[in-house]
């Protein structure tokens, strides 16, 4: 077959509807144009560069420059990037967090070699509980108070506990207890001066405090990262028991509400410049028993109609009111493309 024909073909195969071809298998980026012919996935170039270092695993090639055979090409046409997506992401548990093309190079490659390397998501794997999966213990590189060098300090996560605490250099006691309540993390490269660099942050009397770390290997920083996503994903799925039956009646206040969708949450504060929050709800996946609709709860009675949403969660309702149509609108698809999440 010749390069021309060859390209043609490959470049249905990206357009071909049902294999979800036209965006990379790693990332989401749109019109990847690279592939592994070993895995069957289309790849855009900088999953591809990450892909390179996996010989044993996967190999690339361009859909454009490079030579395909015959064998390769109906390999590719049997597979695709669902099909590949049904194996290698069977099973990732809510918290662990699926980077997108503008995330940070530590978090894509340690989320393909997850993939395909350990293979920690297939069907045969069981699923980590949130409560163990938030309980981590070893060394990472802290900043000093004086921002000029980093330390070598023991840090301790208990999802069960619900705190984070991280020791001084010879200390038994820890120079710091954080709940998990307010706790939070992200990747900051550019602030930490390091590829591995990451921001936690979290309230202690009234105030915001920034730790900043970082460890030389990826997988560790990246599992710390998730470990600390799984402990408030445990904290937020128990610390809202179901709530007794009320009254319904109209009591709606209004509140300035925040969707971040990495983290999953959506905050509500009493002001749009508040500085904390008042407080969250955590936005799991339909299968989990999530769900937004358009609609009032039977029992409740307006004075004046407005546009409400219900979101529906294991543990209770929640029911918002909004300004009008349009805005009910943004907010259903909003919502509804995180629970559609895996």
């Amino acid at each position: 077959m010749d390069h021309e024909r060859s390209k043609a073909l490959l470049r249905e195969l990206q357009r071909a509807s049902g294999t979800g071809n036209d965006r990379c298998a790693d990332c989401g980026r749109p019109g990847p144009e690279w592939a592994s012919y070993k895995l069957g996935i289309l790849v855009c170039v900088n999953c591809s560069g990450i892909h390179r270092n996996l010989p044993g695993i996967t190999r690339v090639k361009s859909l454009v420059l490079d030579f395909w055979e015959n064998d390769l090409i109906e390999f590719m046409k049997s597979h695709g990037n669902l099909c590949a997506k049904a194996k290698y992401e069977a099973k990732v548990p809510p918290y662990y967090y699926i980077p997108h093309s503008d995330d940070c190079v530590v978090l894509r490659e340690q989320w393909i070699r997850a993939k395909y390397e350990r293979e920690e998501f297939v069907a045969t794997r069981v699923c980590q509980d949130p409560c163990s999966a938030g309980n981590r213990e070893g060394f990472l590189w802290k900043l000093g108070q004086g921002r000029r060098q980093f330390h070598k300090r023991k840090f301790l996560l208990s999802a069960r506990e619900g705190v984070m605490k991280y020791y001084g250099k010879e200390s038994t006691v820890p120079k710091a207890v954080i709940s998990v309540e307010t706790l939070n993390a992200m990747f900051q490269e550019w602030k930490i001066g390091h590829s591995h660099g990451l921001q936690i942050t979290y309230s202690t009397d009234g105030q915001t405090r920034n730790l900043f770390v970082y460890h030389e290997s990826g997988k560790e920083i990246v599992d710390w990262f998730n470990a600390i996503r799984a402990a408030r994903y445990h904290y937020l799925r128990t610390a809202f028991p179901n709530v007794p039956e009320h009254e319904h009646k109209e009591a709606f206040k209004g509140r300035w509400f925040s969707l971040d969708s990495q983290e999953r949450n959506l905050m509500y504060f009493k002001n749009p410049l508040d500085e904390f929050a008042r407080g969250q709800i955590f936005i799991g996946r339909r299968d989990e028993g999530y769900e937004v609709r358009p609609e009032l709860p039977k029992g409740i009675r307006l004075k004046k109609r407005k546009p409400s949403i219900i979101l529906v969660t294991p543990g209770r309702e929640f029911v918002f009111l909004c300004d009008n149509d349009e805005k009910q609108k943004e907010w259903i698809e909003a919502l509804d493309g995180i629970i559609s999440q895996h």
